[in-house]
């Protein structure tokens, strides 16, 4: 079975969020399956990995947006070091940037993306078994392969649709209906969502099922859903939820590289402290104290806006009977709301911008780990901080809910109810007494790393999709 993962993101080619981390692990799990060969097409970005890894052009095409005639080529990386074949496509002008998005042309990018994709396998005779497309940039390739003529060669390919943020949907204009390839425009209402083109409403019409990155947040969907709710229940019969897994080649304390210190089960209580005494030492923290950590975006659905208040209630409350690090970034009022504490509670460490090592070196020290998500599809980092031995403390929302039970019947961590500044308050104070009890927190840690939060499950789940 040939199945062809795309997407725009692929740890660690390029990463910005979870996206990156499920594509860059999925497919190379999928490879242990028997009679699976899964592959990752994506686009070319100026990213270290590119610069130091050796590729081949395998295609060089051509493709039209309107008047426009736009190359493409194909560069497949010469030794499959990732687990997978990886596939990058380049177009000049567009997929040849830095980043994956912030850009104003975006809409575009995602279009040639797309269409340079199903060019380069119609003109190469390339028909895979499953394309399995993950989130909107993607979202219009299960509509494009059965009503436009020029991709007639894949008309009838299996493409199985995974949405891991439903907030980000691609909205268009009509007016950008004259950029993509023809099509039978009798299907027209397969592109339309309340008088604009949404590829991702289009992504669930099309594609032959469609899947959520856990079972709680396609709970949510049908009643969340930024104007989607109804189309989902609509669709609900083609609609499956698969918990994300985490990489336990790439996540696990014994072998870490990122690490000062690894560690095991077996000593996870002494080394663990070392690291977090390291950690403290760089950042001019008292190692003695209960360390809480966020890692992630600076956007609202993740609660990241309720940072600042909670930084200097939480101190203030406390006597300064705990530290705070923030590794994140994203939102620039934020980032200087919060360089400002930084420079008044000697309690608290910030670090703007995506350090994939210091986020391996904070899961690894910590104490506890703050998720005060409004929305949290899956949710990987809870599952990272239960792995390193740091206990998560999180909103009862998604993939959250799914993953983290509370202590108090017995579960792996601490959940609160709403997503504000009392909240996340009242679940630290919990979190504050939770680390008195030396005994309980250390018996927590131990049970939370035997978790097995591996993907192999999830890749079984996702073969018996494809073969339905």
């Amino acid at each position: 079975m040939k199945i062809y993962h795309l997407s725009t993101e692929c740890y660690p080619v390029a990463k910005v969020g979870g996206l990156a981390d499920v594509v860059g692990a999925l497919p190379k799990y999928q490879n242990k399956i028997k009679d699976i060969d899964a592959k990752v097409v994506m686009p070319w970005y100026n990213k270290h990995y590119v610069q130091e890894h050796d590729f081949e052009i395998v295609f060089d095409g051509f493709i039209h947006q309107a008047d426009r005639l736009l190359q493409v080529l194909i560069l497949k990386e010469k030794k499959i070091t990732l687990g997978f074949e990886l596939y990058l496509v380049k177009i000049p002008g567009l997929l040849d940037r830095d980043n994956p998005y912030g850009y104003q042309d975006e809409s575009f990018q995602f279009l040639a993306f797309q269409q340079g994709i199903l060019h380069w396998m119609t003109a190469m005779k390339i028909r895979p078994d499953v394309l399995h497309c993950h989130d909107y940039h993607t979202g219009l390739v299960p509509f494009m392969i059965d009503n436009c003529p020029e991709f007639g060669f894949l008309k009838g390919v299996k493409t199985i649709a995974t949405i891991h943020n439903g907030e980000y949907q691609g909205i268009m204009s009509w007016s950008m209906v004259n950029y993509l390839p023809a099509f039978e425009h009798h299907k027209w209402g397969l592109l339309d969502w309340n008088g604009n083109i949404n590829p991702l409403a289009c992504m669930i019409k099309c594609a032959t099922a469609f899947s959520t990155v856990s079972e709680g947040y396609l709970e949510e969907l049908f009643v969340s859903f930024r104007g989607l709710e109804s189309l989902v229940r609509d669709e609900f019969s083609k609609a499956y939820g698969i918990i994300n897994g985490i990489d336990n080649e790439v996540w696990n304390p014994e072998t870490d590289s990122m690490l000062d210190f690894n560690y095991s089960i077996k000593d996870v209580h002494s080394i663990k402290a070392k690291n977090k005494a390291q950690l403290c030492k760089e950042y001019n923290l008292d190692p003695k104290l209960p360390l809480f950590a966020f890692i992630g975006r600076f956007a609202i659905e993740k609660g990241a806006d309720l940072l600042p208040d909670v930084v200097w209630r939480s101190i203030k409350q406390s006597y300064g009977r705990l530290n705070i690090i923030v590794l994140g970034s994203g939102n620039t009022y934020l980032e200087e709301k919060l360089k400002e504490l930084d420079t008044v509670y000697s309690n608290f460490a910030l670090d703007i911008g995506y350090k994939e090592h210091l986020s391996h070196q904070i899961y690894a020290s910590a104490d506890f780990l703050l998720m005060p998500s409004r929305v949290e599809p899956c949710g990987l980092n809870q599952m990272y901080a239960m792995r390193y031995g740091t206990v998560p403390v999180v909103s009862y929302t998604g993939g959250l809910k799914d993953t983290v039970k509370d202590v108090s019947t017995g579960g792996s961590g601490i959940n609160f109810t709403y997503p504000g500044v009392q909240d996340v308050i009242h679940a630290i104070t919990r979190a504050l007494g939770l680390y008195q009890q030396e005994q309980t927190m250390k018996d927590l840690i131990i049970s939370n790393m035997k978790f097995d939060f591996a993907w192999e499950k999830s890749a079984q789940k996702y073969l018996t999709l494809y073969k339905m």
